[in-house]
């Protein structure tokens, strides 16, 4: 694909407001959210929830793209239609999740590295057969005072691996969304979540760069400069959009089309709010949007919990969780908006 091409969905995919609609959990990861709303985690019931979400009206006027897992990208709904064509027909590109997960890396007491880069590039050509015109890798960085991790070892395997991965996704016409993750697990301090977030940037597009990835092709889905879940010490909303802002214009070119943050155990309004914050500092160099996961989908969830009566119910409760992350990406969103639905 030229490389025009790849930019144009590039900013399709962060324009307008619209976001990013993470669907790409592993059937584990799957199963447990079935789970936890006492839906037993079979093939038909992940079929059954996803289409579920991807038909809900109007989700395209909010959504702009749909990551899938391997799974989902070959299924399609109970009448037969393919769940590429359903996201197409919303106006939603769909996307797919190409790594192979986390293992232990060897020499570090708690870091993890990545894994997938074998056989990458024909999976990623199967891929765009099948509709795909996006892909997303995720890298985990993990902050622990007491192992003193990460270490600048983690952090450069990781960015290596995403920008070897960015390349090939590139080679085969897919935009790669590139997701390098500093945890919110643990006790930290927003201080230190955003060092931590500095130095993985900075060795993100070093390698990025080294690698000859073509940077108004990519998506970046970083997490925002936070403080842990168990920091005894919470930071305002307004200092999160701040910071967030501040590490971002410091390591991320304004070649860059745009940012869709990952809302990494965030609840929904606060995701919704620290978003909408960071969009009313503008002008800013890039596009900032959303591609969140549980933020977008947890009500809606627990809402449908497995019953094809509750399948309506459900999907306006996405579209309307949807509809306040595309008000947040234009810095228009208001607590009144929330009493208002």
């Amino acid at each position: 694909m030229a490389a025009a091409d790849l930019e144009a969905i590039a900013r399709k995919m962060v324009e307008g407001g619209r976001g990013i609609l993470a669907a790409d959990e592993s059937n584990s990861t799957a199963n447990k959210r079935l789970a936890s709303v006492k839906v037993d985690g079979t093939v038909e019931n992940r079929q059954a929830y996803r289409e579920m979400l991807f038909s809900t009206p109007r989700l395209g006027e909010y959504i702009s793209g749909a990551i899938l897992y391997d799974e989902t990208i070959r299924q399609g709904t109970k009448a037969g239609v393919p769940f590429v064509k359903v996201l197409n027909d919303q106006n939603i590109l769909p996307g797919i999740k190409v790594d192979a997960g986390t293992k232990k890396l060897p020499g570090s007491p708690n870091e993890t590295i990545t894994e997938g880069l074998d056989g990458l590039g024909e999976r990623l050509a199967e891929y765009a057969k099948l509709g795909a015109k996006f892909s997303k890798w995720r890298a985990v960085i993990t902050p622990d005072e007491k192992n003193k991790t990460p270490t600048d070892y983690g952090i450069h395997v990781n960015a290596h691996a995403l920008a070897r991965y960015a390349k090939l996704a590139q080679d085969a016409g897919l935009v790669p969304i590139v997701e390098p993750e500093v945890l919110m697990d643990g006790t930290h301090t927003i201080e230190t979540a955003r060092e931590i977030t500095e130095r993985t940037l900075h060795c993100v597009f070093n390698e990025l760069y080294a690698q000859k990835v073509m940077l108004e092709g990519i998506v970046l889905k970083p997490n925002m400069v936070i403080a842990a879940q168990d920091c005894p010490k919470q930071a305002s909303r307004e200092q999160v959009a701040e910071w967030t802002v501040k590490t971002l214009k410091r390591f991320v070119p304004g070649a860059v089309p745009g940012i869709a943050f990952l809302s990494g155990g965030q609840d929904e309004a606060e995701a919704t709010e620290h978003l909408n914050l960071m969009n009313k500092m503008g002008p800013l160099p890039w596009k900032i949007g959303f591609s969140y996961g549980r933020a977008l989908q947890h009500s809606s969830l627990t809402t449908w919990a497995g019953k094809s009566a509750n399948i309506a119910a459900a999907q306006r409760v996405l579209a309307h969780r949807s509809k306040m992350n595309w008000a947040a990406s234009t810095g228009k969103y208001t607590a009144e908006m929330e009493k208002a639905a």
